[in-house]
């Protein structure tokens, strides 16, 4: 687990987005106080803490639009300074953490966090070798589901458990809440089986809406037929 710094950390909170360690996320950056920000955070260790915004955001979101206390800090790893003084960024989710209090409101936010710890597992172990097996070969179906080819759908056999958790969990269609609740799971093995779980009652559901619309075919066909 890295730990959190000491000094406050800038924060970015996002609507909808909700970072995971070991992820990496392209960001536009085109407010005044967020440039700020990363101006800022480039002279220092280049970190910021990515942030959920709580429902209602829109009301109050050139002000301080309240956030989740969890988080995850993420470092820069690609900048580019844009001709109209934007950003684009890419950031990689290092450790969740969460928002223990406020120290800076202008021009932009930073908070006192607390890196949370994460429960010890081991890639060697036959029973993760297992469960990322499983989590593998549920999430190439789901790619074959929504018509990705077999190329497209084959997972790196290298890639460690949690990569593999934690980019499943970050790039599903979860709603954003759904996420930061598997974002909480201390324990990588919980997170991936909870994965696992929805992606599978999802892959259930596409079958089920395919069984039906196959049904309405056949019936529709049936009954020009009559």
């Amino acid at each position: 687990m890295t730990s959190a710094p000491r000094q406050p950390v800038p924060v970015f909170p996002l609507p909808g987005t909700v970072l995971f360690p070991h992820t990496s996320l392209p960001l536009h950056v085109f407010e005044l106080r967020y440039r700020t920000m990363v101006r800022e955070a480039l002279s220092g260790p280049r970190l910021v803490a990515l942030a959920v915004l709580k429902p209602g955001w829109e009301q109050d979101y050139y002000g301080s639009p309240e956030f989740h206390s969890l988080g995850c800090l993420a470092r820069f790893d690609d900048v580019e300074w844009l001709p109209n003084d934007c950003y684009d960024l890419k950031v990689t989710g290092t450790t969740r953490v969460r928002f223990v209090r406020i120290a800076k409101e202008f021009p932009y936010r930073a908070a006192v966090v607390e890196a949370l710890p994460q429960a010890p597992y081991s890639d060697d172990d036959p029973l993760v070798e297992l469960e990322r097996q499983s989590l593998a070969d549920t999430f190439e179906r789901l790619l074959v589901s929504m018509g990705a080819s077999p190329a497209q759908t084959r997972v790196d056999p290298s890639m460690r458990y949690e990569v593999l958790v934690n980019s499943l969990c970050a790039g599903s269609d979860l709603p954003a809440e759904d996420r930061l609740e598997l974002l909480d799971l201390d324990d990588v093995l919980e997170r991936g089986r909870r994965i696992r779980e929805l992606t599978e009652q999802r892959l259930r559901g596409m079958t089920a809406m395919r069984a039906k619309r196959r049904e309405a075919a056949e019936g529709e066909t049936g009954g020009e037929v009559n």
